[in-house]
């Protein structure tokens, strides 16, 4: 799901309310929202704000999309080779999927899950647990730095979308795609290839 309107929203609205510069919410794409409030705003109560901004997030579904491409390439996919890995609450991942009419993964890895956020390796390393796969064996699809670094933080390829962030601030991914229309994977007994639309690079 691209949510970076709700997103955004939010927390420049709220950012308002706290007088806090609008310019500094740029930091918190790609971190837990608990994590994100402590980063721009430690003298807050830094739980209740982060209940605030999610339940506003829940509740804000104007310009919440699928993803072009999205649905496709799960469906070509088995349910036990991915998984989500989410800076959002369990809650907040679950009502976007629904939203979206997207399966709910056998593995779903959200801040509920984990001590350390992203950019901490801690979420992708404990998806690749519970998808008994090999750190090297994943690929992660990531649309901000601090996924991209978590992802590499775990010894596995990271593939960019310029969703929310433009190329340029991605330039630490193994490749950057302008949506996730232009990648495809084929699983098949000789392992698995990803192909990668003219458009990217990596």
């Amino acid at each position: 799901m691209d949510s970076t309107p709700s997103v955004s929203r939010q927390w420049s609205l709220w950012a308002k309310e706290n007088n806090i510069d609008p310019q500094k919410v740029e930091l918190v794409h790609g971190r837990p929202t608990i994590e994100g409030v402590r980063l721009v705003a430690p003298h807050l109560d830094v739980e209740a704000e982060a209940k605030k901004i999610e339940q506003r997030e829940i509740e804000d579904e104007e310009g919440v999309v699928v993803m072009p491409g999205a649905a496709k390439l799960l469906k070509s996919l088995p349910p036990e080779r991915w998984g989500i890995v989410t800076s959002g609450t369990r809650r907040l991942a679950m009502s976007r999927l629904k939203a979206g009419n997207l399966p709910v993964p056998e593995v779903l890895i959200s801040a509920d899950d984990v001590v350390n956020g992203k950019p901490n390796p801690e979420p992708y390393l404990k998806g690749a647990a519970q998808l008994n796969m090999k750190t090297a064996e994943c690929l992660v699809v990531e649309d901000a730095p601090a996924g991209i670094d978590a992802g590499h933080a775990a010894g596995m390829k990271v593939v960019a979308l310029m969703t929310t962030y433009p190329a340029s601030a991605l330039q630490k991914a193994d490749a950057v795609a302008r949506a996730l229309a232009d990648v495809s994977v084929d699983i098949s007994s000789d392992g698995v290839t990803v192909t990668m639309d003219d458009s990217m690079r990596g």
